[in-house]
């Protein structure tokens, strides 16, 4: 166990002190950077109209908002998506040192805790280190840290060590084990858990689950199916399907983002050159792809029938803008077309047919997502980790240059 520890935090020591040394030097668009302090500035004006919507009902979290209606859609805790509103709060608060937004933070940090319990779900990844992460990046207190490795510990619960996988959704089927490709974005939790309490369990499972992934949802081509139904005694694979794509053979927009960001962590934290592999061959899916718009904002679907009158989707153009700033670091070879396809989607985000206008779009930053179109929810609309990524985005483009 203390070998595989030890060279776990080398290859980290490695990628920091080595990788990013190497791949600096990025040459940042002075007016893009005018126009991220402006987006700051219009965020934070956002999220303190958001605040004052979700004032009647202080136990919920924003979730969408619904133009056409003027309906402010919330959820409980245990939502997914809970973890973002708190930590694009304390993102907007690294930048602008608004006391309201960190108090606000972390009175919704106060909601969250009992979520560090809950083993319904495999997305505490995005609820717990997406907000609890942030927040010990921000104000470090040793409760954050019980809370994250707590919400490790809970993440855990969910593997299954015959199929190779911690699983997504329950299934009435007992033979039924849904795995999801959104579920590489929740291995990092498990990654900082290693590092703070030396348990490399956490470790192993982030790892197979990984290289499981890899095996069974990825096509020729790199693209990704959504959802793999393994046999949960045997781990064969018994079906590969869409959930939120049009077709179960079509690439789903924000799947593909997913798979590029999971895919980026997994060599941050391992070092394993197969990892940078898989996410250098996912984005040369995405930028070679003949259904990729120009201003690189993605259709909900790569493979929708009414392209080019697809709706588009913010939040998968924000995920993959935050991924490719990471990625830069990593791929030399690709690394300016990596920053470069940032920059464009950035601009483009912060134009205004994406970004809000002050006091409108229910206190969201950006306009323009799709959650599930074959779900009929969520349809060309503002979410909540489409910001978050935003924010991130914006934040890992102004800190290019800077070592970590």
């Amino acid at each position: 166990m203390k070998k595989l520890i030890i060279s776990c935090l080398a290859a980290g020591l490695f990628l920091c002190g080595t990788g990013y040394a190497q791949q600096t030097g990025f040459r940042q668009d002075k007016k893009l950077l005018k126009t991220i302090d402006n987006d700051y500035k219009t965020a934070v004006g956002q999220y303190q109209f958001m605040m004052n919507e979700l004032g009647s009902t202080p136990d919920r979290f924003p979730k969408t908002y619904y133009p056409q209606t003027g309906k402010f859609e919330t959820s409980g805790s245990d939502w997914w998506c809970s973890g973002f509103y708190p930590g694009t709060l304390l993102y907007l608060y690294q930048q602008s040192h608004n006391a309201a937004l960190l108090t606000e933070a972390n009175r919704m940090l106060d909601v969250l805790t009992k979520e560090q319990y809950n083993k319904g779900t495999h997305d505490l990844g995005f609820m717990m280190y997406c907000s609890f992460g942030n927040a010990l990046n921000t104000a470090p207190k040793a409760a954050y840290k019980q809370i994250l490795v707590n919400s490790a510990k809970s993440l855990s619960t969910r593997f299954n060590p015959t199929v190779g996988c911690i699983k997504s959704w329950d299934s009435k089927k007992p033979d039924e084990y849904l795995v999801i490709i959104d579920n590489m974005m929740n291995l990092e939790l498990l990654f900082w858990a290693t590092k703070e309490t030396g348990d490399s369990s956490f470790y192993k499972i982030a790892v197979t689950h990984a290289n499981t992934t890899m095996k069974n949802h990825f096509r020729p081509d790199y693209s990704s199916y959504h959802v793999l139904n393994y046999n949960a005694q045997t781990g064969a694979v018994q079906q590969k399907r869409t959930a939120q794509g049009y077709a179960d053979e079509s690439a789903w927009a924000r799947g593909q983002a997913w798979g590029l960001y999971g895919y980026t962590v997994m060599y941050r934290e391992t070092g394993d050159k197969k990892y940078l592999d898989q996410a250098t061959h996912i984005a040369s899916f995405i930028l070679n792809n003949p259904n990729l718009p120009a201003d690189k904002i993605p259709y909900w679907d790569y493979n929708a029938p009414d392209i080019p009158n697809a709706l588009r989707d913010a939040s998968a153009a924000a995920v993959m803008a935050s991924a490719f700033l990471e990625l830069c670091h990593y791929d030399h070879q690709n690394g300016q077309r990596y920053f470069q396809t940032a920059e464009t989607i950035i601009r483009n985000l912060s134009s205004e047919k994406y970004l809000a206008k002050p006091g409108a779009n229910g206190g969201f930053i950006l306009q323009h997502s799709v959650g599930s179109l074959p779900g009929h929810t969520e349809i060309d609309v503002p979410l909540t980790y489409a910001d978050y990524y935003f924010i991130e985005a914006l934040g890992r483009y102004k800190r290019i240059n800077e070592k970590p």
